[in-house]
């Protein structure tokens, strides 16, 4: 046993105690936790007991805060990021990923935009979209660096740009359960962009992760419950955003963008590349797009977000790669 595993059992044993003994981490307490668990200087088994009594308990700001700044500061900084964007939903059962064309959107506008994620083996409807959407693919934070000027955009792959954090978010398949390391990847900026948009599948978790946000000093963040899991609304619906306008707590409602009720798309439907043409009948998956693409525009502050994407969308080239 590492001479450091009994630091972890010691948070362990301040989670587990019982009723009226245990208590939720300190943020130092969940960074120090974070920092062992990274390093490998941890039991496997106290790893697992420490992300199920979290599960149970319910993690606090405080603890997604710590956990993500020690996750943060194990990862090169990449400069030059004006939007944040995590994907991570594996889209087993999702249709095309249309926030992809969202971000496209925002990249147009003059923004460098770095999406980073896992979405599940390869074949997801996700990495499998990006080529189409014309996204560059970077393995490592020194790739993305080199392609963000290019192209504007970039995605970041995880299990590659973040090894250690990548192996706890795998323990899923061990464990069969969710654990906090959703959120805390949800909560990593690479390039320590002023603005972030996120997706959650929960609701709970939109004051969480903006909470946690506010302690890390974060400026500008939209948090709504999107399509899988992702940062896409429906615009049929009214949807509801939690984040940070000028470092502080703000709430905000986006009103529905079209009449009648529909679900989010899953399955077979059009693709991306017939939704960027405005093929018929994609107008649905259309609006998706564009509603998605003015909220994170407004998260950058762009005045008249819902106009300045009408503008963006008309002026797209007119189809991407096959």
């Amino acid at each position: 046993m590492s001479l450091s595993a009994p630091v972890l059992a010691t948070h362990v044993r301040t989670l587990g105690r019982g009723p009226g003994r245990s208590r939720s981490l300190t943020r130092e307490e969940a960074a120090e936790a974070m920092a062992l668990m990274l390093r490998g200087d941890a039991a496997p088994e106290a790893v697992g007991a420490l992300l199920m009594l979290l599960r149970m308990k319910g993690e606090t700001a405080d603890e997604i805060a710590g956990f993500s700044a020690a996750a943060q500061a194990e990862m090169p900084l990449l400069t030059g990021v004006d939007l944040d964007w995590p994907s991570y939903a594996a889209g087993r059962t999702r249709g095309a990923p249309l926030f992809l064309l969202a971000a496209r959107l925002v990249a147009a506008a003059g923004h460098r935009v770095l999406l980073h994620g896992w979405n599940g083996p390869a074949g997801s409807a996700v990495r499998d979209g990006l080529r189409t959407a014309g996204i560059p693919f970077a393995d490592t934070v020194e790739a993305a660096e080199a392609a963000l000027p290019k192209a504007g955009i970039t995605y970041l792959a995880l299990e590659t740009a973040h090894p250690a954090l990548f192996r706890l978010l795998a323990l899923r398949e061990v464990l069969g359960l969710r654990s906090c390391i959703n959120t805390v990847c949800r909560m990593l900026n690479p390039g320590a962009a002023p603005a972030s948009v996120q997706g959650v599948f929960h609701p709970s978790y939109r004051l969480l992760q903006a909470d946690a946000a506010g302690l890390l000093g974060w400026r500008s963040l939209s948090v709504i419950k999107g399509g899988g899991g992702e940062f896409e609304r429906n615009p049929t619906k009214d949807i509801a955003a939690f984040g940070l306008r000028g470092g502080r707590a703000w709430e905000g409602t986006q009103l529905a963008r079209m009449t009648g009720s529909r679900k989010m798309p899953t399955g077979e439907g059009p693709g991306l590349a017939a939704v960027w043409s405005g093929a018929e009948g994609t107008e649905f998956e259309q609006q998706i797009v564009l509603g998605t693409a003015e909220l994170a525009l407004a998260t950058l502050g762009r005045k008249d977000p819902a106009g300045l994407a009408r503008n963006l969308w008309t002026r797209r080239r007119a189809s991407l790669a096959a």
